[in-house]
This record gives C-alpha cells, sequence and structure tokens, in this order.
C-alpha cells in the first residue's frame, strides 16, 4: 500500500481538500438524517423497535460509504472503497483491531476500578431471556456505530484535512468536533465535552500511527461495549446498551461521571493519557511499516527501470571466465618461511 502523505498541499490544492471536507461533513449529517428515518420506517413496518439502532447504523455506514467513494472520484484519485474508507488491505488489519480492541478494555478496566473500590458501583441483573437477545444486538450495533463513528471523524475527511492543514491541526480540529457534536448527548457537561475532545486525540493518534482506522475501530468499540453492555455504565449519557447488567454509580462526580457516565469524569483524562502513550508505544512497528515515507538516494527514485540500450548490451555480453587470485608472499621472506 501507498504511504499517505501527511504534508500539506499547495495553495490551489488545499483549497479543494477544504471544499471536500466541507462536504464529507455535510453528507455525514443529511446520512444521519436519511438513515434515522430509514430505520424508523421499516421498525414500524415490521415491528422491529429492538432492531431499530442497528437498522440506522447499518444504513448510515453504506451512506458514507456511497458518499465518500463519490467524493473520491470527483477529486480523480483512484482508490478503492476500502481504501476511501480508511479501511486499507493488509496482513496485520485483524492484529491491529485486536490489539485496539485490548487497550480499549483496559483502558475502561482503569476508569471503572476506583469506582469499584471505593464501593460506589451499585449493580443490579435482568436475566430475561430477551436480555441476552439485546446483548447480542447492542455488542453488534456497537461494532458498526464505532465503525461508522471512525470512518465519519477519523476516516474520508480527517485525511482530506490533514492534506489542507497538517497532521496536527487536523487532529485538534476534528477532535474539537467530534467532543462539541457530543454536548447535544443527554446529561452532557463541558467536563464530558473536554473529554471527548481528548478521546477523539486518542483516536486521531491511532490513524496517525497506522494509517489505517482497524487499531482505532477496536478500541472504541472495546471502550463502548467494555463500558455499556459488560459494566452496564452509561456511555456518552446512553443507557440503553445495559441490559443483563445495568449499574449505578453514586459518588463524587470527578469520579463517576454522575448520569453521563465514565466519559464525564475527570479522572477518565488521567486514563486517556496513559491510552496514548500505551498506543504511541504498541503501533511501534506499524508506524514504520505504513507511515515512513519511502527513501530516495539523492532525491531520485531508486527503482527506475534502466534504458533499453543497456538492458541489451547486457543481455548481448558474453560471461567471463573466472580468474584465481592466490595471494602473494611479502618480499622481506621466502615462502618456506614461516611468518614471523
Amino acid at each position: 500500500m501507498k504511504a499517505f502523505d501527511s504534508t500539506p498541499s499547495t495553495r490551489s490544492d488545499r483549497a479543494l481538500q477544504i471544499a471536500l471536507f466541507i462536504t464529507s461533513a455535510a453528507w455525514f449529517f443529511a446520512s444521519q438524517t436519511l438513515a434515522g428515518r430509514a430505520a424508523m420506517g421499516l421498525s414500524v413496518r415490521f415491528n422491529l423497535s429492538d432492531e431499530r439502532p442497528l437498522l440506522g447504523v447499518v444504513f448510515l455506514l453504506f451512506l458514507l460509504a456511497i458518499g465518500f467513494c463519490f467524493l473520491q472520484m470527483v477529486a480523480h484519485q483512484s482508490a478503492s472503497m476500502r481504501e476511501a474508507l480508511g479501511l486499507p488491505r493488509r496482513a496485520t488489519a485483524g492484529r491491529e483491531w485486536g490489539i485496539g480492541a485490548a487497550i480499549g478494555w483496559g483502558l475502561v478496566v482503569l476508569a471503572v476500578l476506583p469506582m469499584a473500590l471505593g464501593r460506589t458501583l451499585h449493580i443490579e441483573f435482568w436475566t430475561a431471556p430477551r436480555a441476552f437477545w439485546l446483548v447480542v444486538l447492542n455488542l453488534v450495533m456497537l461494532a458498526i456505530s464505532a465503525l461508522v463513528e471512525e470512518v465519519a471523524f477519523r476516516g474520508y475527511p480527517f485525511r482530506r484535512l490533514i492534506e489542507a492543514v497538517g497532521p496536527t491541526a487536523a487532529t485538534v480540529l476534528i477532535s474539537l468536533f467530534f467532543g462539541l457534536l457530543h454536548a447535544f448527548n443527554p446529561d452532557a457537561t463541558w467536563i464530558s465535552v473536554l473529554i471527548t475532545m481528548f478521546a477523539g486525540i486518542l483516536l486521531s493518534i491511532a490513524w496517525l500511527r497506522t494509517h489505517g482506522l482497524w487499531l482505532g475501530w477496536g478500541l472504541h468499540f472495546a471502550w463502548n461495549a467494555s463500558m455499556g453492555v459488560l459494566f452496564g455504565l452509561p456511555v456518552s449519557g446512553i443507557i440503553n446498551f445495559s441490559s443483563v447488567v445495568q449499574t449505578r454509580a453514586i459518588g463524587p462526580t470527578w469520579l463517576t461521571g454522575g448520569d453521563y457516565g465514565p466519559e464525564g469524569a475527570l479522572f477518565t483524562l488521567v486514563v486517556l493519557t496513559i491510552g496514548v502513550v500505551v498506543v504511541v508505544f504498541a503501533t511501534r512497528d506499524y508506524a514504520w511499516d505504513y507511515t515512513r515515507k519511502p527513501i530516495i538516494a539523492a532525491g531520485y527514485p531508486m527503482d527506475v527501470p534502466p534504458p533499453e540500450a543497456h538492458t541489451a548490451m547486457e543481455q548481448g555480453a558474453k560471461p567471463v571466465s573466472l580468474v584465481q587470485i592466490l595471494p602473494t608472499t611479502p618480499q622481506e621472506r621466502s615462502a618456506n618461511e614461516p611468518p614471523r
């Protein structure tokens, strides 16, 4: 796979990249509306109330894929749908996803552990058959919704922003955008918005270190699934993911995040800071394999084919017989004299 060039573009191309970014963001909002209405219509028509969130994220992913691929074609940039979305085909994709999932799960455990030690968690269990069916639906929905958010924020739009303003400014801008959108979630606070922005920086670093969404997708999914399904806590203020395990945290807001969940707790900032260090350390090989620019000696590529005349001369040359070179003897002693 060709390495992604994170160097800001020229002025003329920069305007095109900014226009593509704004268009992709507008398409994301339009797709949300279209996907929501389609999911609502199908769920009412076929009585699929439990499956409505899953239908919504599936439709949204489909619309984003179509729209981003179309923008890629408009910009005359040839790429497959997977590459346009930020999911390049490579041998380490599954391993990257697994590493991201392990990091996401570990960070949630680290965020929840002080609550458990402080006895702020009050847990109830719902063991009806429908509860286990909801677990399956929620896990699938969280997997697809995590991919949707990564595609929408760290996929095609993020790369257009990088080409326009560079990786540092693009990371700050996309993370700011990511946090502000979560300000409309239930029980959101300025602290939760700040923490979500920092989470956006963590996920952006995951892309910058691998030039793919595999690791960030795994991290995002494991974070949400561990928070909502495994521990039964609110995920960004949403409690619909808790079925078998339903947990309420009663304690200081800086530790529990209140009704918004751990993503509204100041302690989570410490956890995310640790997460940045872990992601950088875990991706050191991928950063070398997928993000480094090819080395060009003296500014000239070394993979240029030789001229045809030179190739013809090499093919027509007769093989030369081997010549054996014997060791010489120093003049100060004879051949039979042992060395001094």
